[in-house]
């Protein structure tokens, strides 16, 4: 079993402030819950997962799981993302690998967790991170709204977990706090990345292996990307259209768990 970190500290000052007041995005409402709840609830039925370590502000912490005492702990947030995630790793216990996700896929299930899990044996690499197939993508879920990347293997889109060596993100913690900063900052970024990287991304010329490579040189860890048959590990809520989105499919869910009909996407 190991540790799963959820990051939970973005609060709600974007586009989702037109549809809640929640003063922080875990929590808004996502089918009668927080959305932070959906995704505790995915991973406290994996077979992988333990103990969840959930980071984010005071309104986070008073989120009410149903679950057996210890199973979920929460950390009080930090300034900026990097800073939870460092922050959860140094309170994880030693481990060869913890699984990160954000708090806001509510879609995510505990079949997807392991499957993203069982994929990523024998362990061998410091981060595994999944993607999903545009086809497989709008097969499940038509006109879903994402960014999608071509590479030489196909149009594909990121997912929001990872699975990571605790050790190799102390030993890049510089380097993945600089590229962090630099997100927003093209010109800089492509300096850290290198030019001819990203040329050959411009003109989708890039594969899956070369961007594993890159990675490993600019983070000094080895990465592997594990293509994902599960839509959900992707579908995060950043807007109201994907708001609107996951609530039809999880009343659909409920609906078929009730022993109702009615269309899931």
């Amino acid at each position: 079993m190991m540790d799963a970190i959820i990051l939970a500290g973005a609060g709600n000052t974007g586009k989702l402030r037109e549809v809640s007041t929640a003063a922080a995005e875990a929590t808004i409402p996502v089918a009668g819950r927080p959305m932070v709840w959906h995704v505790v609830s995915a991973l406290r039925k994996s077979r992988y997962v333990g103990r969840i370590i959930v980071v984010g502000p005071d309104e986070v912490a008073r989120v009410d799981y149903g679950i057996e005492p210890g199973r979920v702990v929460h950390l009080p947030s930090g300034e900026t993302m990097i800073d939870n995630l460092l922050k959860a790793v140094d309170y994880a216990r030693e481990q060869p690998h913890v699984l990160v996700v954000t708090s806001d896929v509510p879609l995510l299930t505990p079949e997807a967790v392991d499957d993203f899990i069982e994929r990523c044996k024998p362990f061998e690499a410091d981060i595994y991170y999944p993607v999903v197939s545009k086809e497989t993508n709008e097969a499940l879920y038509p006109g879903v709204q994402r960014t999608y990347v071509r590479l030489r293997e196909g149009t594909f889109t990121g997912g929001n977990l990872a699975l990571v060596a605790p050790e190799a993100l102390r030993r890049g913690r510089t380097v993945i706090q600089q590229a962090f900063l630099m997100r927003k900052k093209p010109i800089k970024l492509a300096r850290l990345l290198g030019f001819r990287f990203i040329l050959k991304f411009v003109f989708n010329r890039l594969g899956l292996h070369e961007i594993e490579e890159r990675a490993a040189t600019v983070l000094g860890c080895t990465g592997r990307a594990v293509i994902s048959p599960y839509p959900e590990v992707g579908i995060d809520v950043d807007k109201p259209s994907d708001l609107e989105l996951v609530e039809r499919v999880l009343a659909g869910k409920n609906r078929a768990a009730s022993g109702g009909a009615g269309p899931q996407a």
